[in-house]
């Protein structure tokens, strides 16, 4: 849209609908039932008029404009009704005019000064019956239309004018108060003048000698939004398609990337950009891009988290299942109930599924709610089938792939929309915000890109400050990660070299799985059998899913938003004085462990860990929506941390690779490492295979050339490059 005051020709409406406006009588006769609407609507068996108390009310606070329920004209008039749905441009046009003259008169006497009446901005209020975005057809122009979707990114605030004045450069004759389409069609500025020269005998006006004078127009504000429809309307298979907003006045800055919002609008349609090349212009001749000019806007909530409609029976069958003595066990049997596994990683993703409780401090501070999970092992274990399933199941989940995601698609970027102006975009976490985030393929990210999501995963925010914009997005969500050792398989010969994560990203995971394949012959048969009744039931695999389950996937799924929304328990006295015991024994075996190991532990247990049982603890006791968490739950949540993240700390598969057992071999390292840094200097690039053999040629053992390498990567000081087969030294 160009600037009104650069002298450009805007475009007028692309079908002329408008030209069939509402004239004369006609109108008359709708502004006075449309008035006759605000003085007297009311509420049955009530007596307030809710939309004159309403208009008197917001003009006095200076808010001038007004929410109406589109509904609410059944009762009064159902032709104004239809007219507004049918013919949404011209009538709402007409509402507005009235509700200027209602305003007029329920406003007076007025002070001093404030005699000019303000223009009043009619806002409708969305309807529960949405059309889903992919359904919009050409038989959808210029009616009035429901959606939801995501919020993916906004412009900045621009301003449109409303009524021009223009002038003409020979004979100074001007044109007041020419009003302007809203959205974004403009005024096509006329291509001669009917005056004439100020001298007697002057020559007529020339070929296009009009220009606009800014300080003569009346601007609003308006605003583009970028909407994504929802991922439960998308079909499998399909992209998510995407619709420009346009918002105008009050309507401006109401939503955010990342909100989910509902809104009612009328869809219209506008010129494509014209093509560099002369075909470009003929081949679109006709052709028109539609967009949605916003009327009304209610944002979700406050997160992305869905606002399931929950009924009386409902919640009804939610607080008997909470009663139950079995409900923890039964929900952790219906996480994937297809998949035969440890049954402690299921309790432990029901656990982030429900997350713990959320605090704000008075002094500003935000402790997360939200748990995060690592699992890390063997292929062929099943990690992405349960990842695939936290995001069915989860109030709002989105899945990713590591190595298909950049550090910008995980948080968020800045891209240049149509008009040339910076927009940011949310990424992944941004639009998960209010569920659970899954990245499979963690170890397969770079390194770069891992550090980005640092902030998002423990203060659930993400920073931003590039090509001038400085904001801070909200990532309220759990992360659930699945990854691989580094050589395919986990070898427990190698220890500590079957991973190649920071210490970093580590400490913000609240719990750590290692998932081996072990052979056993008892696992081995019992998994064989269920796999093969998996595929011979196949025809029945919903109502098999549905008795293993024991609860269905709906069920599952609403009964977690409930408790998400509802619950939000707290760690009782008795509790906190157990889990602080238990807390200084974990940090004295953990010193003891170092000790005895001569080794530094990659995950050291602090602050952060103490935090992750409680919030593991909280979640147990949303599960039965409990207002507080009981010792049962810390002894509960302190078990499936011990099996967890303690276990695969205390093994030395995670061990740190700084500090070994014996001065000799810490001297044999050092010797390694001085040579290394000899080889090649900063900037440079080598064959790690070429390195490795190199010292083995001089007797090194290959395991403890590894071990130097990475202790260097770890350092930042060399750096794996084209798929890990290139060494790149940093500093």
């Amino acid at each position: 849209m160009s600037g009104f005051d650069e002298g450009a020709i805007f475009y007028s409406s692309a079908l002329g609908m408008d030209d069939a406006s509402v004239h004369g009588d006609n109108r008359a006769d709708f502004k006075k039932r449309f008035r006759e609407f605000l003085r007297t609507y009311h509420e049955t068996y009530s007596f307030d008029h809710k939309y004159r108390d309403a208009l008197k009310r917001n003009y006095n606070l200076k808010n001038y404009f007004l929410e109406v329920n589109l509904e609410d004209f059944n009762l009064i008039d159902t032709e104004l009704h239809d007219k507004l749905k049918n013919q949404p441009a011209e009538y709402i046009q007409v509402f507005e005019e009235a509700a200027r003259e209602v305003a007029d008169e329920i406003t007076r006497p007025r002070p001093e000064g404030e005699e000019e009446i303000q223009d009043i901005q009619i806002m409708l209020n969305p309807t529960e019956e949405c059309t889903p975005l992919r359904s919009l057809k050409s038989d959808f122009v210029s009616k009035l239309v429901t959606i939801s979707g995501i919020v993916v990114a906004a412009s900045g605030i621009r301003v449109k004018a409303q009524r021009v004045t223009i002038q003409c450069r020979s004979c100074r004759n001007s044109v007041p108060d020419i009003p302007i389409k809203p959205g974004f069609d403009g005024y096509l500025l006329p291509r001669k003048c009917n005056g004439v020269g100020d001298q007697p005998g002057q020559p007529p006006c020339g070929l296009d000698p009009f220009f606009i004078m800014p300080d003569k127009c009346k601007c609003v504000d308006v605003q583009t939004l970028k909407l994504q429809e929802s991922s439960e309307d998308v079909p499998n298979g399909e992209l998510p398609r995407h619709t420009q907003l346009y918002c105008d006045r009050y309507l401006c800055e109401k939503v955010a990337p990342g909100n989910k919002v509902t809104l009612t609008g009328i869809y219209s349609i506008r010129q494509l950009m014209q093509g560099k090349k002369a075909n470009d212009n003929v081949a679109a001749a006709g052709i028109r891009t539609p967009y949605i000019r916003v009327v009304g806007i209610r944002v979700e909530s406050e997160s992305r988290a869905v606002n399931t409609p929950v009924t009386p029976e409902d919640e009804e069958k939610f607080r008997q299942f909470a009663a139950r003595p079995d409900c923890y066990e039964v929900i952790a049997r219906s996480i994937a109930p297809s998949i035969f596994g440890s049954i402690d990683i299921k309790k432990s993703i029901a656990c982030l599924l429900f997350g713990g409780s959320r605090k704000r401090h008075p002094d500003g501070l935000i402790r997360r709610g939200d748990i995060n999970l690592l699992l890390l092992g063997d292929p062929g274990t099943a990690k992405s089938q349960l990842l695939k399933f936290v995001e069915r199941v989860s109030p709002v989940g989105v899945y990713t792939s590591g190595k298909g995601s950049s550090a910008a698609g995980l948080t968020a970027s800045v891209v240049r929309d149509a008009g040339r102006n910076f927009v940011l975009e949310g990424g992944a976490m941004v639009l998960a915000d209010g569920g659970v985030v899954c990245i499979d393929e963690f170890d397969k990210m770079r390194e770069d890109d891992r550090v980005a999501i640092h902030e998002a995963m423990e203060q659930q925010t993400i920073s931003i400050a590039k090509a001038g914009i400085t904001t801070t997005l909200n990532t309220r969500c759990s992360v659930l990660a699945a990854a691989n050792s580094v050589y395919g398989r986990w070898d427990d010969s190698k220890g500590d070299d079957n991973i190649d994560f920071m210490p970093t990203i580590l400490s913000r995971f609240d719990m750590i799985y290692i998932v081996k394949d072990e052979h056993d012959f008892q696992k081995d048969t019992t998994l064989a059998k269920h796999v093969i009744s998996v595929h011979m039931n196949a025809a029945n695999a919903l109502k098999e899913k549905e008795v293993e389950g024991e609860i269905s996937l709906g069920f599952l799924k609403k009964y977690i938003a409930y408790c998400r929304s509802r619950c939000g328990p707290r760690i009782s006295a008795e509790a906190a004085s157990k889990l602080r015991n238990r807390y200084v024994l974990m940090r004295s075996g953990s010193k003891q462990h170092e000790q005895e190991t001569m080794k530094r532990m990659s995950i050291p247990i602090t602050v952060r860990q103490l935090e992750a049982v409680i919030r593991i603890s909280e979640s147990l006791a949303k599960m039965r929506l409990l207002p507080f968490a009981s010792e049962q739950n810390v002894d509960e949540a302190l078990r499936l941390f011990q099996v967890s993240t303690l276990e695969a700390a205390m093994s030395g598969s995670l061990a740190g690779a700084e500090g070994f057992t014996t001065l000799e071999q810490q001297d044999v390292l050092n010797r390694i490492e001085k040579q290394i840094k000899k080889r090649f200097p900063i900037g440079a690039q080598i064959s790690e295979h070429a390195i490795v053999n190199d010292f083995v040629k001089q007797k090194f053992q290959e395991r403890t050339v590894q071990k130097v390498i990475h202790a260097m990567i770890r350092r930042g000081e060399l750096q794996h490059r084209l798929q890990r087969k290139v060494l790149y030294r940093l500093r």
